[in-house]
């Protein structure tokens, strides 16, 4: 398994205490390798994945789709 490709993305945890809200942000990876893509919670073999797609939402904020035949996964990223 060669590795082609890394990606970061973002995830944010949303936590209220003592009726405040705090958002943490949480830095994770997608691999791209010949035979798969591997993120923090999933891995899609190559076979079945249909589309990759991305969408800037603001200067700082994009999303990444990724289109598989288990459905669509989207990842939060930060803009270059």
């Amino acid at each position: 398994m060669e590795v082609i490709a890394n990606l970061p993305y973002i995830t944010v945890k949303r936590n209220i205490e003592e009726n405040i809200l705090f958002h943490r942000e949480e830095q994770h990876n997608i691999t791209l390798s010949t035979s798969e893509i591997t993120t923090s919670f999933e891995t899609f073999l190559i076979k079945d994945v249909l589309d990759i797609s991305y969408r800037i939402i603001s200067k700082e904020i994009g999303f990444l789709y990724l289109h598989t035949t288990r459905g669509m996964y989207s990842f939060q990223m930060r803009s270059i």
